[in-house]
Order: C-alpha cells, then structure tokens, then sequence
C-alpha cells in the first residue's frame, strides 16, 4: 500500500462524518422543497402526484405580494443605512486613533450575541416610551441595531485590508479628504460595502423576533408566513414561498462570498 493509497484510507470515516453532517444540515431544506410539489395539504409519503399550483397559488395571494413588498423595502432601507453608519464608523476606527475603539466595536457588536427575544422587549418599551407608533419605520429602527454590528466587522476587516498609503499619496498630491474618500478609499473597499449591503438585507429580510415585536398593522414575510401556519391548507403554499426564500437566500449568499473572495484578491494584487 503507497502513502497516498494509506492517507486516503485514514480519512475516509472523516469524509463519511462529514457527509452525515451535511445530510443532517440540508435534508429538512431538501424535504421542504420536495413537499412544495406535492399535490396533497399534508406532509406524508407517499406523494399523491406533483403540481406547481401551490406557487400559483402563492403568487397570487394580494397578502402575500404586500409582505413581500415591506420586507424588501425594509430590507433595503435598514441594509443601506447600517453598511453607511458602519462604513463610516469603520475608517474612523481604523485609520484614526479614536479613544475607546475596542469598547465601542464591543458595545455596538453586543447584539450578534444578545438573544433577539431580550432586544425586541427592550425595543418595544423604548418605542413605547417616546410614544411612537408601531409600522414599518419601527421595523427599520430594529433592523438597523441588528444588522450594523455585522456591517461593522465586515467593512473594519476591509479598510485594516489594503494599504494606507494609497490615502496618503491622494492628500500629498492636493486632493481633498473628500475626493480622497470618493475617488481612491470607495474603489478600495467597495467589494466591502457590497458584501455588507447583500448580508445585512438577508438578516433584515429574514429576521423574525425582533420584527415581532416592534411591527404594527403592515406585516413583512416572515410574520405573515407565521400568521399561514395557523391554518393547514395553507401549508402548502407557505413550502412553495420557504422554497422560493431558500433559492434566492442562496443566490445572493454566492454573491456574497464572489465578492468577499475578489475583494481578497484585490487586495492580494494592490
């Protein structure tokens, strides 16, 4: 038996162990997007035959295209202002020496590990507190505390990446710290900034708890899927949207992570 033949044989109970976790991750997803093709309203085997009424169904539900609508909105709106605050917040914290960095990228990342149930309370008693009423710009204030933290470690990680002096070399040469910003830091950290606006929508889009707490009348998708799974027969169509979300989900996190991989070897080759 050669070396290679050895080693290859030493790792194949790694290899059968990890295959078993990746079952055990994506096989309630595979069986999710089995059953929205399913003809009947319940979740059993056999299948009674395939259709795709369930995703005309779905389409057509006014409902449903309004959630729709107020999550992308909400999505959009709380991802462009959190990746602005943490693209600001970012360059100073690394390219000055502001007093307390460590402690403010501490305070500002506490809700990454705060259970969600704990900030949406706290939320609603603030809101309540300055008298505001519940509706989709409560929903953005929520979404920008959560997403933000996440936008910070991208962009702080992407402006420590490349070479100050880039910087340095526009100020000498009598640009401004504007045009400074726009015509050589922007191109810098850009594939940054992308990465941060297509993650924190994701976040926004597909947050629950938090969004339970402080929305009024208009409800964004994940709380009106929860408001269709009071009622069996719409179970159905609420598979075909978890299928549609899983799709896109996993399109955008490709592009995601192209941009994270290029920004790296932009930075590589600068």
């Amino acid at each position: 038996m050669t070396a290679a033949t050895g080693f290859m044989s030493e790792n194949r109970p790694l290899r059968a162990y990890a295959w078993l976790i990746i079952v055990y991750l994506y096989a309630p997803i595979v069986i999710l997007l089995a059953f929205s093709f399913n003809k009947s309203i319940y979740i059993a085997f056999p299948f009674k035959a395939l259709t795709l009424d369930w995703y005309a169904k779905m389409l057509a539900n006014a409902g449903l295209r309004q959630a729709l609508w107020n999550s992308v909105l909400v999505g959009i709106t709380a991802s462009t202002l959190s990746t602005i605050i943490a693209t600001l917040a970012a360059k100073a914290i690394a390219r000055h020496n502001v007093p307390g960095d460590k402690a403010i990228v501490s305070l500002v990342s506490l809700p990454m590990v705060m259970p969600e149930i704990i900030l949406g309370i706290s939320l609603l008693v603030l809101l309540f507190a300055l008298g505001l009423n519940l509706s989709l710009l409560t929903i953005v204030f929520g979404h920008i505390i959560i997403c933000t933290p996440y936008a910070l470690v991208i962009m702080i990680s992407r402006f420590q990446g490349y070479d100050p002096s880039y910087e340095e070399a526009s100020l000498d040469l009598g640009e401004g710290a504007l045009a400074t910003f726009w015509r050589v830091t922007l191109p810098l950290v850009w594939p940054g900034i992308a990465s941060s606006l297509l993650l924190t929508f994701l976040i926004s889009f597909d947050d629950f708890v938090v969004t339970f707490f402080v929305t009024g009348t208009d409800q964004t998708l994940p709380i009106f899927i929860w408001s269709q799974l009071r009622f069996p027969d719409r179970l159905p169509g609420v598979l075909a949207l978890g299928s549609l979300i899983i799709i896109v989900s996993t399109a955008l996190l490709i592009v995601v992570e192209w941009l994270r991989r290029r920004g790296e070897g932009a930075l590589k080759t600068a």
